[in-house]
This record gives C-alpha cells, structure tokens and sequence, in this order.
C-alpha cells in the first residue's frame, strides 16, 4: 500500500499572491483543509491549513471595521502560510506507513506528495490514512468481529489460519498488533462471514492458548 495509491491527486494549489480571503472561500467550498502553496507551475514552497487563515485575537487589536476589512483585503497566503523548509514532504512512492509516521512525528494532518523537484503531485492527509485503516480491517463489510489475544511465541497465527481454512468461511480482514497492556502477547483481529456466531467461537475457543477477548457483528458501517 503505496501514498500514490492513496492521495489526493491534483489538489487544489495557490500561490502566494492569492488573498487569504480567497484562499478560505477556496477550502470551504472543496472541504479541504490545507492548500499546498506552489510557484513556477507545481514547485512546493509551503503550505496554509485552515488554523493559519485564522486571524488571532491580537492581530485584531486596535483595528477598526474598515482598517479590518482594508487588512484583510491585502493579507496574502504568502504571509500566513508555513513555508517548505518547516513542513515535511513525502514521495509517491512511499507506503502509508511512512506516512503515518511522518504524521506523528511531525504532529501534522496532511502531508504534500512530491516528486523529484518538489513538484507537487498530490496530497495524503489523516482522513486518507483513517479510511485505509477501516478499509484494511474489513470495517465496511458486514461480518463478525473476532479479537483473539495470542501468545508471543512462533506457531500461533499458523493456528488460527488452520482453524480458518478448515472451516471455509469467507476471511474479509486480518491484523494484529501488540497487546498494549499485556506484555508477551499480540491481540489478533479477524473479520469473518459465512458462519454463526455459535460455530465460529466454538472453533475459535479449539485454539489452545489463545483467548477470545472481543467479538461482536458489524453491520452498520457506512462505505466512502
């Protein structure tokens, strides 16, 4: 799973002579919040989210009506936005991995996609990564919900694929990660259908060692 896969082709681009006025007019009527900020055709220099378009209570201060809306007629995006040697990049070519963890090291929501030159050619932001997430695990198929909590130790996830595969029900989803507050174990999620709930735990509950700590029917998941 690759960003190019993923992004946003073709956002929406500014300069840095655009109006932040138009800029936000811009946002709220595509539903984005954040416009890569661009020169020489599609060359990165920064970015403006929604938040920098916001005027701060002290830049108010002392403004009349008219000097306000006078101020607000000549503020450019270049002046708000937060330019390229402060914002992180990633390239089409990286997987959303990557991504996700540029994200929270950076504590950013949306990253521009470049290519070699810094031309920009999409954008990929949390919401994306959200989506890819639910999509992975199975979330907007209806089935049931098995979390297993499963030893650290070599053979285990073999059980449960034998357990699945002798059975022939349809397996929509799988993902583990370490249990957060249970050392030495892994919590196993597996998306399931074609069975009742009755025979899936009873085949499930065969698997020594491992336990079910969660299962529940989906249903109601809306799909992008």
């Amino acid at each position: 799973m690759l960003v190019k896969d993923y992004m946003t082709r073709h956002p929406i681009l500014v300069d840095t002579s655009r109006r932040v006025v138009e800029a936000q007019r811009l946002m709220a009527e595509s539903k984005v919040g954040h416009l890569p900020v661009v020169a020489d055709g599609k060359r990165l220099l920064g970015m403006v989210s929604r938040a920098a378009l916001s005027l701060r209570p002290e830049q108010l201060e002392g403004l009349s009506f008219w000097d306000l809306t006078d101020y607000m007629a000549r503020l450019t995006v270049g002046r708000v936005m937060t330019p390229l040697s402060d914002i992180h990049t990633i390239s089409p070519s990286s997987t959303l991995e990557e991504a996700a963890d540029l994200m929270i090291a950076g504590h950013v929501t949306a990253l521009p996609v470049v290519e070699e030159g810094g031309v920009v050619v999409g954008i990929i932001t949390q919401t994306d990564l959200m989506v890819e997430l639910r999509n992975l695990l199975g979330a907007i198929e209806p089935g049931w919900r098995v979390v297993l909590r499963v030893p650290d130790r070599e053979g285990e996830f073999r059980k449960i694929m034998l357990a699945l595969a002798t059975s022939n029900w349809g397996v929509m989803a799988m993902g583990c990660v370490r249990s957060p507050r249970h050392p030495g174990f892994w919590d196993v999620l597996v998306k399931v259908r074609y069975c009742e709930r009755e025979e899936l735990v009873a085949e499930l509950k065969k698997i020594a060692g491992q336990e079910i700590i969660d299962i529940r029917e989906t249903t109601s998941y809306t799909e992008r």
